[in-house]
Parts: structure tokens; sequence; C-alpha cells
């Protein structure tokens, strides 16, 4: 059987026929590539599917005449690869869980382009996979919750499938608190604040997310604690765990994450001289322990290449 147009991994140029009429790109996708329509559809959501410099959504339509550009991953593994060498930093360890403090640009679990080199094959290459919960399936052994690629911080792996299945029930009841550190931009006003504001997909870029009123319910509390020309020092609790919470609701009150290439703008996404990521930090976590119900308090300092950002706003004029 010939292979169908656009099915292969790799980018394909699909051209749109000058005399056809407009349908939605979901549908000329799958009618050209044979690929199903959920398949399609994630690519979609992926942001994989462009025309010129515009990112579409499935229920785009077609204009006659145009091409679109379709980007295919490679199939991942079914069970992510063990890499030993990736060394992980452990801040807690007991029998029902490990907590780890991530670097910043370590991906948590194997997604389309990153297929290996994440925690998860760190973790598998530290003990393998029964020594982790199941429940969430192979490609995320043990995990509980994430943090972006580009934030350093804690991050909770469940040992076992009771300790996991008792974690996620306590993020679901809000009854885990998960304290960050963020360098924002500008002058925050209020020494103390809560941001609530729905979040859900950008309708205008699909790789974003964005503050809009059929949103799911979030909240963000924030403290000042310090203040520099042009910068503000914030910690803020999570209490709610959507989709680059923080970096939204920030950004949506004026004062983006410094660091932040994908919501800030100017200033705001190069941050102050000497910071070459996102000065976002998950730096203190209170659970309570799956087995003995005791109270468990994690810290992680912020990073030597924060530290230093911040010691360099301190000897510059307020």
């Amino acid at each position: 059987m010939p292979e169908v147009a656009g099915r292969s991994p790799g980018v394909h140029v699909l051209s749109v026929p000058p005399d056809g009429r407009a349908i939605r790109v979901d549908r000329f996708v799958t009618d050209l590539t044979g690929l199903s329509r959920s398949h399609v559809q994630k690519l979609i959501s992926a942001g994989l599917l462009t025309a010129g410099e515009r990112t579409l959504r499935a229920n785009s339509m077609t204009e006659p005449g145009t091409s679109l550009r379709l980007e295919i991953p490679e199939p991942a593994p079914a069970t992510p690869i063990a890499q030993p060498e990736i060394a992980v930093s452990v801040v807690h360890e007991d029998d029902d869980l490990l907590i780890i403090d991530k670097p910043s640009g370590l991906v948590v679990h194997p997604a389309p382009g990153h297929d290996s080199g994440t925690l998860v094959n760190a973790l598998l290459g530290r003990a393998g996979p029964e020594g982790f919960g199941g429940i969430a399936g192979v490609r995320r052994p043990g995990i509980v919750h994430r943090l972006d690629r580009d934030t350093s911080g804690l991050l909770m792996v469940a040992r076992t499938d009771l300790a996991q299945q008792s974690l996620m029930a306590q993020l679901k009841a809000r009854r885990i608190k998960k304290t960050y550190v963020a360098l924002v931009h500008g002058s925050v006003g209020a020494a103390v604040g809560r941001i609530e504001a729905p979040i859900g997909r950008d309708p205008r870029h699909r790789t974003r997310m964005a503050v809009v009123p059929d949103g799911r319910p979030a909240t963000t509390g924030y403290r000042v604690t310090e203040r520099f020309a042009g910068w503000t020092l914030l910690e803020l609790d999570l209490v709610t765990g959507r989709t680059h919470q923080i970096r939204v609701h920030l950004d949506a009150i004026g004062h983006p994450v410094a660091g932040d290439r994908v919501y800030g703008t100017g200033t705001s996404s190069r941050g102050p001289d000497g910071l070459d990521r996102l000065f976002l930090h998950a730096w203190r976590l209170e659970l309570t322990s799956p087995s003995t119900g005791e109270l468990i308090r994690a810290t992680a300092p912020l990073p030597p290449e924060l530290e230093q950002v911040l010691a360099t706003l301190r000897v510059e004029p307020r």
C-alpha cells in the first residue's frame, strides 16, 4: 500500500487547491495525510501546523491556493530509556517519595521532541521502572506534577502506587503548599496581593496559555520580598496548578517574569544583565507523608545563577 502524502515523520508542505472550498484545517490535514483526526488535532494543539508565520487552530479554515506546514515528530519509544548519566539532586527521600531539585532546562517527562534527556530518563537510570509508582503510565513513572522546562526547583516523585495516589489526592484537594520565587519586571504596587483569573488555551497562539473568560479557575497569591530599579522579587503561593499559571498571571497584571521569552516582551523577556534563563524557582514544598501522616517540609535555595543576578541588582542604584 503506498504511503499517504505527509504521513511520515518530518516537515510536510500541504498545498490547498486554488479552486477548493474552505474547510476546517484539521479535516483537510486528516483527508490529505491519512492520519486520524484526533492525532492531527494533537499535532495542531502542539503548534505543529502553521501557515506562514501564523500558528493554526483545529477550527481554522483553509484558504484556497495557500500552503500549510505540518511537522510530524518521530514516534516516541513506548518505554523511556534509562539514562543514569543525567544527575539528579535529591532534597528528600523516604519509602514513599523523592523530592527532586530540578535544574532549569530539564524537561520532566518524554514528549514530542523530547524523547530522551528528561527527568524521567534520569529517574529510570537511578532506580529502574519498578522503583516508582505506575498509575500515570510507563512514560511518567512516579510523576505527580510537573514544572516547566525553564523553571527550576522542587518536584515530587512517588515511589509506590499508593504514594502516588495519596499525593495526587492532596494536590486535588489543595493540601500541598507550593511556594515559588520570581523576579518580575517593573514595580509591583501592593506588598501583598492575590490574582484570581481563569486560564485556558490562548485563542490566537495555541502553544501558549492566557487569561480567558471560559478558562479554568486559577488563583495565585504573592508577597513582595525585595525591590530593585525596574524589578521586583516576589514569593508566590500556587493555590491552583494550571499550565504556566504563574507566568500567565504575572503577565496579565503587567509584571511578566524576568527572562520569559514566551510571555514577556522587550526588557522583561531578556531580564537583567547576566540572566540567561527564566527567573522562576519552586523553592518550598509542604505536604503530608502518605504513610505516616507527618508534615514534610522541603526547600531548595536559589540556583547560583539566580543569586548572582540578585547580587548584581543589589549594588545598582534603586
